[in-house]
């Protein structure tokens, strides 16, 4: 995991590639109003964008978050690079 995150934020992002599958590589991003700064880190870091389409947020890996996904031992069926 990339050691300049922090445990939230890299809790976060194991969620978020656990769930990728589920959502055909994007998944929805549902957060707590404490894990917004972590979703901003995780943005900050290179490792996803969000886009918002009729009031879900969905995250979209990055070639860096894809390439992070898939050095993490997970169970995932596919995760799209933006």
């Amino acid at each position: 995991m990339d050691t300049t995150l922090t445990f939230a934020s890299s809790a976060l992002f194991v969620s978020l590639v656990g769930d990728a599958g589920n959502w055909s590589g994007t998944p929805i991003v549902e957060v707590t109003p404490a894990q917004r700064g972590n979703l901003t880190d995780l943005k900050k870091a290179g490792l996803l964008t969000t886009h918002s389409d009729r009031g879900c947020v969905f995250a979209y890996f990055t070639a860096k978050g894809v390439e992070l996904a898939k050095s993490l031992d997970l169970d995932w069926e596919s995760l799209y690079a933006e």
